[in-house]
């Protein structure tokens, strides 16, 4: 055994241990240790403080819902296009104070970058990959790029050059604008 860790036994019941390996069949979980350490994982950095079941939650001082991805490209589609990028800023603005109340993430440093992305892959808004200045949003749960620019651009406090408009989203970073 490694040093440091312990053995704990998970007793799942039929349907839930079917459910699961059904998962790993289909090579959609890697294992059962894999699928465990996830749920803890995301458990851990929503800090979800207040449940209140069923279909209520906070993530911080959010409240959260789920909500399909075809409801929100039809009320981006409300948003005139003229305006999406400015609606996008107003919702990074939200974000930004959330993460800074709930987290004590300052999103306008470049060394909280990489939690802040991960906070935002937790709650589903897709796959961040930064590298040499360069974001790339792969499955992102907005999928206009002009609302998604504007939304980064407030919540991170840095400019952005898009250079592709469908998924994968790329962004260049064209100036940092605190620091």
């Amino acid at each position: 055994m490694i040093e440091g860790t312990k053995r704990t036994t998970v007793i799942l019941n039929d349907k839930d241990r079917e459910f699961l390996e059904n998962l790993i069949k289909d090579g959609k979980e890697a294992g059962i240790k894999a699928f465990f350490t996830k749920m803890i994982d995301i458990y851990r950095n929503m800090y979800i403080h207040d449940w209140k079941y069923p279909g209520e939650c906070y993530v911080g001082v959010s409240r959260v819902a789920l909500f399909n991805q075809e409801s929100s490209n039809i009320l981006t589609e409300y948003v005139p296009k003229e305006h999406r990028y400015e609606a996008g800023k107003k919702i990074g603005e939200a974000y930004r104070t959330s993460f800074m109340t709930s987290f004590g993430l300052d999103s306008r440093k470049t060394e909280s970058w990489n939690e802040v992305l991960k906070r935002l892959r937790i709650l589903g808004y897709g796959e961040f990959i930064v590298k040499s200045g360069f974001i790339t949003i792969r499955n992102p749960f907005i999928n206009d790029a002009d609302l998604l620019r504007g939304f980064l651009e407030e919540l991170l406090d840095t400019a952005f050059r898009l250079k592709t408009e469908t998924p994968p989203i790329i962004l260049e970073v064209a100036k940092l604008r605190s620091q």
